[in-house]
């Protein structure tokens, strides 16, 4: 419990109301929600990315509504998904033309200029070829044998899941899971953040690999290479067909001349986020379905919960970061400093009061799916756990599995915790 001593006490200026806050958090109202959100939510950056969030605005609450009725989520296979698939083969069929097309150019137009609009279409292609993925570049990567504890946890939790289980894990310091492919053959990885991880009970972590491998499970078409290439071809028209401010007076021609291109570019862009955008968003109340069942309800709320709370984390890192950047009186510890690092951060999150947790709630209810384009709305996700009939785990970690990954992931903590802190 928090003493009164380490709280400041105020009066509400909207109703007057007594307002208790533990120091080093927002002061806020909870009778009249007064400073709930002190910075506000702002606009995203690009009109792009406000359209994108206007889609969600526009389906969010139908969406909540429609999948707290099912008494069991399932991935769907619909018109919407069909029609994007034949969008996002319609796209790639344009990079195979410009392919074919500069090819012929340049063989068959010799002692023209042919040749030279063919090199510019081959150019574009390559701009626009399909990507298979890459490993992350920062933080270790992790194979079977590396840890086989960790391994089989994951392997455990992906049979509950209904799929297999992954090839690496890259250890990153980000307040933050995902799981992605990479390379032709399309191998999977599992990338987990210290910053996330550590924070998180050992049920809850169990709930976090339930809802990333989840995603492995729905066939999050976004994130796939048909769609999720055609969806970064379409940003990569986009960029190139972008108006240049200010221009003179030959920059206003090729602006004009762009225009309608741009317009079109733009129109595809947005009509494919829009067959897309419920599934995913779909999705994500999927893996959440996912995350209770391997790790149970409690575990996965505690899970978003700790979600809400991101930023501080991050925030913590950071101010880590840079103690030792500004030569932190008392520290002592010197290039050492890292050491305790994911401990000081656990004890920060331990700290965070109840009243935050309640006003980041209500901040995030205020904003609705302005929030975020691709995923619902944190406190709908909890709602609908909450609302759901709550189930056990099926996947538990005992003392001697907590004590065996724990040592597997001791080298990478102590890798990464450098990095933050050192800087290396």
């Amino acid at each position: 419990m928090t003493s009164t001593v380490d709280q400041r006490v105020q009066s509400c200026p909207d109703c007057g109301t007594e307002v208790r806050t533990q120091y080093g958090f927002v002061p806020w109202c909870a009778d009249c929600d007064w400073n709930v959100d002190p910075g506000g939510a702002g606009e995203p950056a690009g009109r792009l990315e406000t359209l994108r969030r206007g889609l969600a605005r526009r389906h969010g609450e139908r969406l909540y509504a429609e999948v707290s009725a099912d008494a069991v989520l399932r991935p769907r296979r619909d018109l919407h998904g069909m029609l994007a698939l034949a969008l996002a083969l319609a796209v790639h069929g344009v990079t195979a033309a410009l392919i074919v097309g500069g090819l012929l150019l340049v063989v068959l137009g010799w002692g023209t200029a042919l040749p030279l609009l063919g090199a510019l279409c081959l150019v574009l292609a390559f701009a626009l070829r399909p990507r298979f993925g890459r490993l992350p570049e920062h933080g270790p990567l992790l194979l079977r044998g590396d840890a086989p504890e960790l391994f089989a946890l994951i392997d455990e939790v992906a049979a509950a899941v209904g799929t297999t289980g992954v090839h690496t894990v890259a250890i990153t310091d980000e307040v933050n899971a995902s799981v992605s492919t990479y390379g032709i053959r399309q191998r999977r990885v599992l990338t987990v953040g210290l910053g996330l991880w550590e924070i998180l009970t050992p049920q809850e972590r169990i709930a976090l690999l339930g809802h990333e491998l989840g995603h492995y499970a729905n066939g999050d078409a976004r994130h796939g290479l048909v769609i999720g290439n055609a969806l970064q071809s379409l940003g990569a028209w986009w960029y190139l067909l972008a108006r240049t401010p200010n221009p003179t007076f030959a920059e206003a021609a090729v602006n004009a001349v762009c225009l309608l291109p741009r317009c079109a570019v733009l129109g595809l862009l947005m009509l494919l986020d829009q067959l897309t955008l419920r599934a995913t968003q779909r999705g994500e109340y999927l893996a959440d379905s996912w995350a209770a069942r391997c790790g149970s309800t409690e575990a996965a709320v505690g899970l978003i919960d700790r979600l809400l709370t991101s930023d501080s984390a991050a925030t913590t890192l950071l101010r880590e970061s840079n103690a030792l950047k500004a030569g932190r009186p008392g520290d002592g510890g010197g290039r050492d400093a890292w050491r305790g690092l994911w401990e000081r951060l656990a004890a920060h999150m331990d700290s965070v009061p109840a009243s935050e947790h309640e006003r980041l709630l209500r901040r995030g209810a205020r904003h609705g799916h302005g929030v975020d384009s691709t995923h619902p709305p944190t406190h709908l996700r909890r709602s609908r756990l909450l609302a759901a009939p709550p189930v056990p785990a099926t996947v538990t970690a005992d003392t001697a599995r907590r004590t065996a990954l724990d040592a597997e992931l001791c080298a990478a903590r102590d890798r990464v915790a450098r990095r933050v802190v050192n800087g290396r």
